[in-house]
């Protein structure tokens, strides 16, 4: 059984909505990040949507390099999520704004 391309196209598009909903109504740092990677899969299912559609392989290498990028997000943003509530104590994104020089 064959998922239709318009159909993955529609998840992709469900997930990078619900990912800018989460980062834009959230104010816990590690739901925005969660919600970022919601967006990144989103983004990644349209391509390889996309891949499956064309039969070629340029969105599926497209894909490989989010992926990567996401992990490196990853990494980073927990890291400054743990700096943040090692100062502060919380993992607001108010308490975050409040670093700026």
């Amino acid at each position: 059984m064959t998922v239709p391309t318009a159909h993955v196209y529609a998840l992709g598009a469900a997930l990078f909505a619900l990912g800018v909903a989460g980062f834009l109504v959230r104010r816990n740092l590690l739901v925005v990040f969660l919600s970022l990677e919601l967006m990144f899969n989103g983004a990644i299912v349209t391509l390889l949507g996309a891949a499956r559609a064309r039969a070629t392989a340029e969105p599926s290498t497209f894909a490989l390099f989010v992926i990567f990028l996401a992990a490196v997000e990853v990494s980073v943003g927990l890291a400054l999520v743990i700096a943040l509530f090692r100062l502060r104590r919380s993992v607001d994104s108010d308490a975050a704004a409040s670093l700026r020089g």
